[in-house]
């Protein structure tokens, strides 16, 4: 089972914000459902309302508590809102928030991660001053303490803001595409390392970094996209790169328009496939069509290597 929290706080007394609702309601739409339809998260949606404070220290401090207390493969918190920092610490701001009662605290959070029930336990923070969450001053500045099976990834470092553009937060917006398939691995997986580093690469050019934090075993796909190549046809990785060829060597006879049907137009097109991933090395001519024309030799890259290995151990 997987179970997700997504927060999101537009009605401040003070400084209302616009994009936070939005950005629930797409990691909502994100998480709820693998691409091709087949469901994934269990989402519970806690929004603010313009009306009424609903959204209180209490409220939520008893939903994150609930998210966590129960035995779950997956336990996923996202935040969107205001953050502030304190004297006394970092804080998720509720809507009740006011001075030495600021929300709730990012210590208070991680204590309820480190001590949850749930096998994996995944945090996001689309919030100023996010990057303060597991910091333990005893240990040194910048030193997080977490228990094996907890991720954390926030938009900014504990001394940065975070940006809203478009209606929505920047740092929800990229993870909103990394998870439609931007941050997938050949096989269409997308866990929290490989979305880091898209986030990562993304937000170059902004004045947020993001922060990432992990003590894992194993890395989990937090959603399954399409495969960039098709499961068949990396199969066949073992078939036409054993452990005694350590290439094809291509003729004209591969190409679709040969005159010789013998189904190398088939092992062609495979072979396209993995050059367009980055599975084959790169090859003297401009084109594959020249290499088979000039009778080149194509062999597997590392990757390529590593995705056969994977079939051989029956992992694909």
């Amino acid at each position: 089972m997987r179970r997700a929290l997504l927060v999101g706080i537009n009605h401040y007394q003070k400084s209302p914000l616009s994009g936070c609702i939005p950005d629930a309601k797409r990691m909502e739409e994100v998480l709820a459902r693998h691409q091709n339809g087949d469901p994934n998260f269990d989402c519970k949606l806690l929004i603010s309302k313009p009306d009424r404070m609903t959204i209180t220290t209490a409220n939520l401090k008893s939903k994150i508590h609930d998210l966590f207390h129960h035995e779950t493969d997956v336990a996923l918190l996202y935040f969107s809102g205001h953050g502030v920092a304190t004297p006394r610490g970092s804080y998720l701001m509720t809507q009740d928030a006011e001075k030495f009662n600021e929300g709730v605290s990012l210590a208070e959070v991680i204590m309820m991660a480190n001590n949850s029930k749930a096998t994996e336990v995944i945090i996001m923070l689309d919030c100023c001053h996010g990057g303060d969450i597991a910091n333990f001053g005893e240990l040194g500045e910048r030193k997080a303490l977490l228990r094996e099976g907890v991720s954390l990834m926030t938009a900014s470092r504990d001394t940065q803001y975070a940006m809203e553009r478009g209606g929505f937060g920047v740092f929800t917006s990229i993870i909103y595409d990394a998870l439609q398939g931007g941050a997938a691995d050949i096989l269409g997986k997308v866990n929290v390392a490989r979305m880091y580093n898209y986030i990562d690469i993304m937000l170059d050019s902004w004045k947020q970094r993001p922060i990432f934090k992990s003590h894992v075993s194993k890395m989990i796909p937090l959603r399954n996209c399409t495969p960039k190549i098709p499961l068949e046809t990396l199969r066949n990785l073992t078939k036409y790169f054993d452990g005694d060829k350590n290439g094809i060597q291509l003729s004209e006879s591969y190409l679709s328009n040969s005159e010789n049907q013998n189904g190398l137009h088939k092992v062609m097109s495979d072979i396209r496939q993995y050059h367009a991933n980055g599975l084959l090395l790169p090859l003297h001519s401009q084109s594959l069509d020249e290499s088979a024309e000039n009778g080149e030799v194509c062999t597997l890259t590392p990757l390529g290597e590593y995705y056969r290995d994977l079939v051989k151990k029956n992992r694909i």
